[in-house]
Order: C-alpha cells, then structure tokens, then sequence
C-alpha cells in the first residue's frame, strides 16, 4: 500500500466518509457529508458510540478489512441526532498512513442507495417503454390484421391486452355487447374500465383479477361467473377464457374471449325461484294435508245445519250475510252447541272454500306456541321447515276455537300478527305476508274476560266484528227429533247397522232431558243407543230428566268461584267413573262431549290430580 493522507482522500468521496484508527476506537477525520448526517463534529469521538449494534459485528468488519483490504456490512446502523438509528451501509479500506494504520470507512445509507436505484431503473424504463409499447403494438397489430376477418366474425367477445394491461384491439361482438367502441379501449387499462368492481359493488383488484393471472402466471384462466361493466354502466354477467400469447419466446399479453350469460343466469335465477316455490307449495300442501288428516282422525266430522227452530233459523241467516264478506266473527255458545259447526258453514259460504279452515285450538296449544303459530326454519341444517298455522291458512280461514284460554302473554303477538297480516317464522328474520280470515269461537264471556284482566281488550273488538251467539238445545226443543233422526242416520251409517225406530216414548224421554252438553252429547246419546239397542226400536239409556243443567237446584245462580268448583266436581266424578280413563269410546271424553286433548287441558289447568278421582271421598 502507499502512504495517502486519509483527509484529502476523505473529501473526494462522494459519500460520508471517516477515518478511525483501528487500535483506539477514534475517529481521525471526518468529512463534511459525515458530520452532517451525523449533525456534530466527529474528529477524536469513538466511532463505535456513533453506531447501532453489537461491537463484535464492527470487529469483524474490521477484521475483514484488514485482511481482505476492501469489506462492507450491514450489520450496523447510524446513531443520528436525537438517537435514532439508520440503515446504511459499512464499506471500507485499509490504509497504512505516516500516522500509522487507519480504516478508511464510507458510511452508505440505504435509503438514500434505494433511491438512486429506483432512479436509474425509471430511467431504463422510461428509456424501453416506448420502445417495447411500439413493438408490442406492432405485434397486436400485425396479429389482428391476420385474424381480423375471423375476429369481426365470432359470436364471442374477443380483445387482447398487453403486459401493461392495456387493450390492443376489441372485436366487433365485445364492442356491441360492452357498448365502448374501440377508440375507447385501445391503449387503456381494460381492467379500469369493464372489470374495476363486483356486482355488489366492491372494488375488483387487479391483483385479483384471473385475466391478469394468466400473463403474469403464464397460464389459461377460467372464469364462469363475473360481470364486465358496460359504458351506460349496467352490467353484464359474463364466462371468459383468458389465454396468455407469446411472440416468439417473449410473453406479450393475453386474448380474452368472452360471451354474454346474462340471459342465461336471469333464466337459471328464474327456474331456481320456480323451483323453489313449488318445493314451499309442496311442502305446504303436504303440511295441510297431514294436518287435515289429523283433522279427520280425532275429530268427528261436520255436517250440515239441521233445525227448524227460530234460533236456528237466525243462525243461518246470519252466515248468510256474514259469508261472503272477510270480516273476522266471533262465535259464542255453550259447550256442544255446534260452534264448530257454524264455523266450517261460514268457511263453505264464503270466497275462501277453495282453501283449508286451518284450527287452532286454544284451550289445548302445545309449549312451542310461536313455531305452531308462525311456523319455523330449520337450524345448523337439522330438522325441516315447517309452516305454522297462519300461513297454512293463508287464503283460506284461521278457526281460533276456545279462543278464551289463549294464554294472555301470548295475545299481544297473535293480535299483531292478525292485524298487519305478516308473520316471521321462528329461527329467522324474513317477513311474510299472508291473507287469513279469522272466524273464533269461546263458551266464555268474553267481556267478562276482558273485565277481568285476563283476555285484551284490543283482540276482543278485533275478533268481535260479526258476533255469532247460538242457543243451548235445552231452549230448543222442537229440534231434538230432528237432530237425534240425523244422528242415528249417521251412526247406522257408520256402523253399517239396520236403522231402529225412535219411538215416541224416546222422544219425550229426550225432550225431557236438560241437555248439559247440547248438540254434542245428543249425538253420543244416540250412537250409545244405537249400540245397546238390540231389537228394531231405539232404546234411551242413562238420561235423568230429573236434574236441571247445572246439576243444582233450579233458579239457583252461580258466581264465578261457584261455577268453577262445579266443574272441577263434574270433571272428578266423571273421571272417577271412568277409573282415570279420559280417551276412547266410554271414556271421560266421550262422556262429557269434548275432544279429549281439550279435556286433557282442562285437566291440567284445573290442578286436577289422580288422587282426587281415586278417593271417594274427594
């Protein structure tokens, strides 16, 4: 090595620049540049305090110098004014001075080395760019004017895109179907103009879109459902293949061929909605169905009106005018006295008998009284959908019967629901709209129910639009050999049994009876007759003529507390008859005349327990 003065080699170097001498850890000299980056004069500091960094990394750059003459590292980082630390870049020399050895050290910040590559690489770009744009154009050109005629003439949408992603040349069907002509394409970023965002609107990345995929990863891209953006900005449901092109060797860009499915897609939406409207319509005629068929199997059929009583004859006047109209009816009676049957009659009169009476008995509503209501969608995919009773009637008529025993916390919902004709199944958050008529029945006074805190007042006056009250047989005599005649009729039918004759002793022995359990219990009377009766006439067994309605003295009126003991006395004794038994022919149900999932309810609420049917003494 030569003898140099480190100073004046320090102030030729185009970077900040020290000198140390190995031995002590000082600094010689500084240039210019150095103090300024490191903001103070460094002349006698240690070069190590002006440094980020183990130590070590700075004796083993200074060993590599030493030995190799020229070493560099990164290792370590400029402390700068403030204390913080800097990137750069170590790159020294050994030097052997009249002062003795010295390392000569440029101090390189990377930034600033970043920068001035980033400026020479635009640079060559800036430099190429025209160059490479003329001979990919030329390219594209030369390809389109080969293929024009085959281009112009496919059906698809075809255009091509360079490296940059700009168009090169659009066929004659992708300008129709986009709407921009080729002066708007050609030169642009495609991307930016048809494929920038999704249908719902989100930004469409670049980085994520499959056309530049196939060029960047050299590889065919395809795509069965995106949108390209017209110019009026509709857009267009699209499948494409993009397939990368190379000239020669070199890859050029991309062909995008494309067709238009919107069409197709609005096609395929429209046979999926069919679909699936025929799967809810079947899903819902086969729920009515199993609902009627349970119908059917635990309830007595209905028929016809029979009597010529006034009362009867007020009755069917009634549904006359109340029949063809929507107004929602509420129809109030006894137990037994035909309510339900009243109800079907108006239902078969009106513009809705095309469609089911869906009932809903309130005195016997299972736990899940919302999804029985509104109905339910499955969950975590387990179960199926279920539609409740109001969209089952939807079109038809909804029978609310014993509506009295809707429980009061349940009234709000129902009243809500019946008013603004919407329900929202269970498990989701979708409103549907049904049209439901609502006929309901009670043997309670419902103003007295409302009075009494335990029926609403609002559902009252809602339901109570066209009242229907019918009267008690008992105060209708002259229809009783009308009645039991149809009933026997029935039973023989049924039975498939030769038809006794009612004699006049049995019509005087019925028109004696109080009748409790009106209507109802007459039809049990004369299928029970028909059954004990051996020979060709009729023979009436365990009526007593003697007891008035009530079972207590005549003339005597009963509170409410009163009137609730006697019937927990009658359901007792009834059940303490039958041993418990409730279901079935000669059970308490087919006693008392009341379905017996009504009885089991009344049951229920009435605290009723086995051990006070089976003490004689209860």
């Amino acid at each position: 090595m030569k003898d140099l003065s480190p100073d004046s080699i320090l102030d030729l170097w185009p970077w900040p620049a020290v000198s140390v001498d190995p031995a002590t850890d000082r600094i010689c000299a500084a240039n210019p540049d150095a103090e300024r980056l490191l903001g103070r004069p460094l002349a006698g500091e240690s070069f190590l305090d002006c440094l980020d960094g183990d130590a070590g990394h700075l004796v083993v750059f200074a060993d590599g110098v030493q030995h190799y003459g020229r070493h560099w590292t990164r290792e370590l980082r400029l402390l700068l004014p403030g204390g913080e630390p800097r990137p750069c870049e170590l790159n020294g020399t050994y030097l052997r001075t009249a002062d003795g050895h010295r390392l000569l050290i440029a101090l390189v910040p990377l930034d600033d080395l970043q920068a001035r590559q980033d400026i020479t690489e635009a640079g060559t770009l800036h430099r190429s760019g025209l160059m490479e744009w003329k001979r990919t154009q030329t390219f594209f050109s030369e390809l389109e004017r080969q293929n024009q005629l085959i281009l112009d003439a496919a059906g698809e949408g075809i255009y091509g895109i360079n490296a940059d992603g700009q168009t090169t040349f659009v066929n004659r069907a992708a300008q129709e179907m986009l709407g921009w002509s080729a002066e708007d394409l050609l030169g642009r970023d495609t991307h930016a103009i048809i494929h920038h965002r999704h249908l719902d609107g989100t930004p469409y990345d670049h980085r994520d879109c499959p056309i530049y995929h196939s060029f960047r990863n050299e590889r065919v891209s395809r795509v069965e459902n995106e949108v390209f953006w017209r110019k009026d900005g509709r857009p267009i449901q699209v499948e494409y293949v993009s397939t990368p092109i190379y000239d020669g060797q070199v890859l050029a860009g991309a062909v995008v061929i494309f067709r238009d499915i919107t069409d197709r897609k609005e096609s395929e939406r429209r046979l999926r909605d069919a679909m699936a409207e025929v799967d809810a319509l079947r899903d819902r005629l086969e729920q009515e169905n199993a609902y009627l068929q349970e119908e059917i199997s635990s309830a007595r059929a209905h028929y016809d009106v029979v009597g010529e009583a006034p009362a009867i004859q007020r009755t069917l006047k009634q549904v006359e005018l109340v029949a063809p109209t929507d107004a929602n009816v509420l129809i109030t009676g006894e137990s037994g006295t035909g309510k339900s049957l009243v109800a079907a009659a108006v239902h078969k009169a009106s513009d809705r008998r095309r469609r089911s009476m869906i009932r809903l008995n309130c005195a016997a509503l299972p736990d899940n009284i919302d999804s029985e209501l509104f109905g339910q969608v499955r969950r975590d995919g387990r179960g199926i959908d279920k539609a409740g009773r109001l969209e089952l009637a939807h079109g038809g008529t909804l029978f609310l019967e014993e509506v009295a025993d809707l429980p009061l916390e349940f009234q709000g919902r129902l009243l809500d629901a019946l008013r603004d004709q919407t329900i929202t199944r269970v498990g989701e958050d979708r409103q549907r709209r049904v049209n439901v008529r609502i006929i309901a029945c009670t043997s309670r006074d419902l103003s007295r129910e409302v009075m009494a805190g335990r029926f609403r007042e609002d559902l009252y006056f809602f339901l109570n639009v066209f009242p229907i009250a019918l009267t008690p047989l008992r105060e209708r005599t002259e229809d009783i050999p009308l009645l039991a005649a149809h009933f026997l009729r029935l039973a023989c039918r049924r039975t498939k049994r030769a038809e006794p004759t009612i004699t006049t002793g049995a019509i005087r022995k019925l028109v004696a009876y109080h009748w409790p359990g009106n209507v109802r219990e007459l039809e049990n009377v004369m299928e029970r007759a028909l059954i004990v009766s051996e020979g060709d006439k009729l023979r009436i067994e365990g009526l007593d003529a003697s007891l008035p309605a009530s079972g207590r003295p005549a003339g005597k009126i009963l509170t409410e507390q009163e009137f609730r003991a006697a019937e927990i006395e009658n359901l007792v004794a009834c059940l303490r008859e039958t041993g418990g038994r409730v279901a079935g022919p000669g059970g308490a149900a087919d006693i008392l005349g009341v379905r017996q999932t009504t009885l089991y309810s009344r049951i229920r609420k009435s605290g009723i327990t086995p051990a006070m049917w089976s003490s004689p003494t209860s």
